[in-house]
């Protein structure tokens, strides 16, 4: 984790230390752009297990699309966004403590994110901001018929994200940024191939992030 948070501010200090691009003035009105980047799912808090002294997670990369709105008033900005991801991450087995997971052998499937995020201007084009919201994300539980693993059931997790990034303008319209997201999912449930969906339960599951994003503002 200290590692991680470690990456996200020194990539952040270097875009902030970049010269400033053409466009001055606060971002605003509707954009658009694609995200990818580091995605570690593993349990929370309250769910850890110290067998071996290290848990199991779903590591990958993240690839999504995302859209929002900002609105500048005055140094600062607001604005409103959505986010769809899917990821690589898969299971690590732990043979040692093969439930420490808590999921069984899973891959991480799409995420479904909605909030919000406040920002200011630290220089000409350069914007420093924090955001929050809710997410609803997907596991795929893995099971074989003996040559090929069967992935039409998932859990659905429901939970909520915060994060802080930079975005940089690299043009009139278009913008770079660099961001470090956690999201703590807390209740779930489990959907079966045919449709039937269990009661909703309650989980501790934590998600990690560190993305890169292009974008184009309209």
């Amino acid at each position: 984790m200290r590692k991680l948070v470690f990456v996200a501010a020194l990539v952040a200090s270097s875009a902030l230390a970049a010269p400033a691009f053409a466009q001055d003035s606060a971002p605003s009105g509707f954009r658009v752009g694609v995200i990818g980047g580091l995605d570690i799912v593993r349990p929370g808090s309250s769910e850890d297990s110290d067998v071996s002294g290290d848990d199991q997670s779903a590591e990958g990369f993240l690839y999504g699309v995302e859209a929002g709105y900002d609105i500048p008033l005055g140094g600062a900005v607001v604005g409103v966004e959505a986010e769809l991801s899917d990821s690589t991450g898969k299971t690590r087995v732990n043979r040692a403590d093969p439930n420490t997971f808590g999921y069984g052998s899973v891959t991480a499937g799409r995420d479904i994110y909605v909030g919000a995020r406040v920002g200011f201007e630290a220089s000409p084009g350069t914007l420093v901001y924090a955001k929050g919201g809710y997410t609803n994300a997907r596991l795929n539980a893995l099971a074989s018929d003996g040559s090929t693993e069967l992935e039409d059931q998932n859990f659905q997790l429901d939970g909520w994200r915060l994060g802080a990034g930079v975005e940089k303008s690299i043009g009139r319209n278009t913008y770079a940024k660099v961001e470090y997201r956690y999201s703590n999912y807390t209740k779930g449930d489990f959907q079966y191939s045919n449709g039937t969906t269990t009661d909703t339960f309650s989980v501790d599951t934590d998600r990690h992030q560190i993305v890169a994003g292009v974008g184009f503002r309209f």
